[in-house]
């Protein structure tokens, strides 16, 4: 199928759950980009900034960027000034930085808090414990230019669906307790769970942003 269908399967299988789709289109061309773009598709996620940053400049203007990747802080100045939601912010020096860069373009950076709830120790993300540390810290509370808007979490690869369910339940369990949590800079709204591989069980479990890629631009491209 081409990359239009594919998007318009998704789209449909994803109706009648609370997730949307964000098209990872890492190291695609642009024009994979702008065929997902003709089918309606206006969400993208980009795991590189460099790359983000020059398909930004490229593409429609209208696109949605999203940064799913992991985010030194040496280059969050590259995409602050139009990145529409950070997922992977996993430290609280990198939202430091995010909210320093935010001022300077006079903005406020919508961002997830990644959190670490696979058995793999090659994942990034807060425990829970340094979770709440955090954001009751002083220095969270000073942030101006920063809006907590979420959570974002990568299951275990495996094949096990049982174990990728319990992470996931266990995502949407912080999730809800920090919905309750009455701070200017937090706002729960998005929970970004779910991939090619088990986006099925993620949005049974409450995820309200998928990141799919392979499946729908084909295998990724390595350069």
């Amino acid at each position: 199928m081409s990359i239009s269908d594919n998007i318009n399967v998704f789209n449909n299988l994803l109706k009648g759950t609370s997730a949307r789709l964000i098209a990872v289109s890492k190291t695609k061309p642009n024009a994979d980009l702008l065929e997902a773009y003709e089918a309606g598709q206006r969400a993208f996620g980009e795991n590189k900034v460099q790359e983000l940053a020059q398909k930004a400049e490229e593409l429609p203007k209208d696109i949605e960027w999203h940064m799913i990747g992991h985010l030194q802080r040496n280059k969050v100045k590259y995409i602050a000034p139009f990145v529409h939601l950070i997922h992977g912010v996993d430290s609280l020096r990198l939202l430091k930085e995010i909210d320093k860069q935010a001022k300077k373009n006079e903005r406020t950076i919508h961002c997830l808090l990644q959190m670490y709830i696979a058995d793999e120790e090659t994942k990034f993300g807060f425990s829970f414990e340094e979770l709440m540390e955090m954001i009751n810290s002083d220095e969270f509370q000073e942030l101006t230019n920063v809006k907590i808007v979420g959570l974002m979490g990568m299951a275990t690869n495996t094949d096990d669906m049982e174990k990728v369910r319990h992470e996931f339940k266990s995502l949407k369990s912080i999730f809800n307790k920090l919905k309750e949590a009455e701070q200017a800079s937090i706002d729960m709204q998005e929970l970004s769970m779910g991939m090619t591989n088990d986006y099925q069980v993620a949005c049974e479990e409450g995820s309200t942003m998928v990141r799919i890629g392979s499946a729908i631009f084909g295998t990724r491209n390595y350069n």
